[in-house]
């Protein structure tokens, strides 16, 4: 019997978090980590096992909404994705994946867009990112943007994604070979659901009602006319973070490393001071890096909160410095997602 092998990776933010939902810039790239689905189609329900994750995925193509209301675990994304695209045929199939769960690499994302590829999505990839996100937002009750399931849809070997976020333009930018990358677990995990993301989100929207404008389109100067100081950080983080995503891809393209460290170490202050989503094991993490042989610069990297670190290492020097951390991977920049029919 023919089954689908559907794959789809996760991704490793470079710089730009916190920006995607205002219509900002992102540079993410899709990694050589992921997740797999082997799925046979047949009949009207979904039921998935997996290697990773607790209990069974059962999932009814006619009332999807029921697994999202009565599961708290993984299902609710399987539910999720489910209710978005109506599949016309359910199947049974096995989720296997070498992406760390809560680490800020996109294991969720990953996991949607394997399941939409799975039951027979098959359209445009941002297409397939929209339908996920709308599967996320379902699913866990957090209003992301877009960039974690656009990264793991789009990814282009060998480049990051410069993603304009207003118009959903997707711009491969190339890593240079001089430039690795690592990412570094912090131990500490993190679960948007369970953090002030929704608050920061909503934070951004009262800053742009306040201002008139996008973000996008505002200045430094117009930040700093908000009177409501807590806006006011909120907001300039995303504008100077914009800057910083243009001024990153500028350095990648040049090979000028230097810079974008230094940019990195911008971001993260930035993180941390005026968006308040670092912690104190990130912080100490990131000064630890960022006085590493080798190291251009770090940051936090995804939504804050804990999760991972992302260094930016010297060509040939990453497997050492990943070496000195208990949880750390040398990531390379991945095509995206895929699906095939197996006989």
């Amino acid at each position: 019997m023919t089954y689908r092998r559907a794959y789809a990776p996760g991704r490793l933010n470079l710089i730009g978090d916190h920006t995607d939902y205002s219509g900002g810039l992102v540079l993410p790239m899709a990694i050589d980590l992921g997740t797999t689905i082997e799925f046979r189609p047949a009949g009207d329900t979904v039921t998935l096992s997996s290697e990773g994750f607790e209990g069974i995925a059962v999932v009814s193509l006619a009332k999807p909404e029921a697994a999202i209301a009565a599961d708290e675990s993984w299902t609710r994304y399987v539910a999720g994705v489910i209710a978005v695209l109506r599949p016309e045929i359910g199947g049974t199939g096995r989720v296997s994946s070498t992406l760390p769960i809560g680490a800020g690499l996109s294991s969720s994302a990953a996991l949607e867009v394997a399941v939409a590829l799975a039951v027979g999505f098959a359209g445009t990839a941002l297409a397939l990112a929209q339908a996920c996100q709308a599967a996320e937002h379902l699913a866990s009750g957090v209003p992301c943007g877009i960039m974690d399931q656009l990264a793991s849809a789009a990814g282009v070997p060998g480049h990051a994604l410069l993603i304009d976020c207003t118009s959903l333009a997707v711009t491969p930018a190339p890593i240079p070979a001089a430039a690795e990358f690592v990412a570094v677990h912090s131990g500490e995990a993190r679960s948007l659901a369970a953090t002030g993301y929704a608050e920061r989100r909503s934070a951004v929207e009262a800053a742009q009602v306040a201002l008139g404008r996008s973000l996008r389109l505002a200045t430094v100067a117009d930040v700093e006319s908000l009177r409501d100081m807590g806006l006011r950080r909120r907001a300039r983080h995303v504008v100077t973070e914009n800057r910083r995503v243009i001024d990153f891809a500028a350095a990648l393209a040049g090979a000028d490393l230097t810079t974008a460290g230094a940019l990195m170490a911008a971001s993260h202050a930035s993180l941390r001071d005026d968006f308040g989503v670092s912690t104190t094991a990130l912080d100490a993490l990131v000064d630890d890096l960022s006085t590493t042989p080798g190291v251009f610069g770090a940051r936090l990297t995804g939504a804050g909160f804990g999760g991972c670190a992302v260094a930016l290492v010297e060509s040939g020097r990453a497997a050492s410095v990943a070496a000195r951390y208990q949880r750390a991977w040398v990531l390379r920049a991945a095509g995206g997602a895929r699906v095939a029919e197996v006989d």
